[in-house]
């Protein structure tokens, strides 16, 4: 990896961790938290830890994939449109930024399913165009909400496909690759209606959310592995874990909790984003930012620490919303961030533990 390769990849990771720290600072303030600055952002909170922090982070990691720098557009965009929004420029300037950078994200995707035809690379080829599909909602004059649906897909689909990818989830059982596709266009279908507010759209999105996450908790290695030890068995429980939020995220749409307004919708979208797909991160971060950013990760079993913290902090939030108890909310979204922090101090620890190990070595 050349010099000018890793410094173009740490400065978006730089703009993704400030996206990141800002979205979860304006989610503490919706809450109540005492965050006068962050308050002022309070519409963008989603807009900023999806289309800005994960599609930057997964924009970098399939840029690596397609190997050339070119593809690097694609995060940059989300990345520029993040700080677009930050720095309070008119609103189309960011839509167009994001748009701009899914474009080119889903051009890359198609690229590598041309180069390497199989369900995984087709499942994040379609993932990439559930990203412009929620961008283009957006710019075209809809709300974030009328997006979200297909920014939901976008993450679902990616893990999805990464699964595929990481582990060759699929057995030779009969059927498991026709199910997997009708999930597949049953989400897609039902993030279009819940987009367009069709009646039972939100309900029928959160039954294929269900769905899939049945559909990964029978068939993802990680039944297997988790039975193993160290960083395989860590990965396995987040995974896991966050098959579970997905599958009560999913639920709770089924029941009308996605739908604007819904009285448990925060539990919704936070057993989603935070419950499913930041133990995802927790879980696929030892092996990515090895792969990103060419250092070592040196597994310890502080790992667990802030998984438990996130895990005990959403359902510590999920709580306070069915009893209604805003108190009991913020005081585990704080209990989220402390978590997300608590993970950044263990991975740079474990990044310095492998670098003084290759050092030795």
């Amino acid at each position: 990896m050349t010099v000018a390769a890793l410094a173009s990849r740490l400065a978006l990771l730089l703009v993704a961790g400030v996206a990141l720290v800002s979205g979860m600072a304006i989610g503490l303030a919706r809450l109540g938290v005492d965050l006068p600055a962050a308050a002022s952002h309070a519409a963008d909170h989603g807009v900023l830890m999806i289309a800005a922090f994960f599609a930057t982070v997964i924009g970098i990691e399939r840029a690596v994939a397609h190997g050339s720098g070119g593809a690097l557009l694609a995060p940059a965009g989300a990345a520029a449109g993040g700080l677009a929004l930050l720095w309070r420029l008119p609103e189309p300037a960011a839509q167009g930024l994001f748009a701009v950078g899914a474009a080119v994200f889903l051009a890359v995707s198609v690229m590598i399913l041309r180069r390497h035809v199989a369900l995984h690379s087709m499942t994040l080829a379609i993932a990439a165009g559930a990203l412009l599909a929620g961008h283009g909602v957006w710019l075209a004059g809809g709300s974030i909400d009328a997006a979200l649906p297909w920014w939901l897909a976008f993450l679902v689909l990616t893990i999805a496909g990464e699964r595929l990818e990481l582990t060759r989830v699929l057995p030779p059982a009969p059927g498991a690759r026709a199910s997997f596709g009708v999930i597949l266009a049953a989400l897609l279908v039902a993030a279009a209606a819940a987009s367009l507010r069709y009646p039972g759209g939100a309900a029928a999105f959160g039954w294929a959310l269900a769905a899939l996450a049945l559909w990964l908790l029978r068939f993802d290695v990680a039944r297997r592995t988790v039975r193993q030890q160290g960083l395989t068995r860590y990965i396995a429980t987040c995974l896991l874990v966050g098959y579970g939020w997905l599958a009560l995220a999913g639920g709770l749409g089924a029941a009308g909790a996605l739908e604007p307004g819904a009285p448990l919708r925060d539990t919704a979208l936070h057993a989603f984003t935070l419950g499913f797909v930041v133990s995802m991160v927790f879980g696929h971060a030892p092996v990515i930012v090895p792969a990103l950013t060419g250092a070592r990760v040196a597994y310890t079993p502080l790992l667990y620490l802030p998984l438990a913290v996130l895990h005990g902090t959403v359902a510590w939030r999920a709580g306070g919303n069915l009893l209604a108890d805003p108190a009991m909310m913020r005081a585990g979204a704080v209990g989220n961030a402390v978590a997300i922090a608590l993970f950044a101090v263990t991975m740079v620890t474990a990044l310095w533990r492998g670098r003084a190990s290759s050092i030795r070595d």
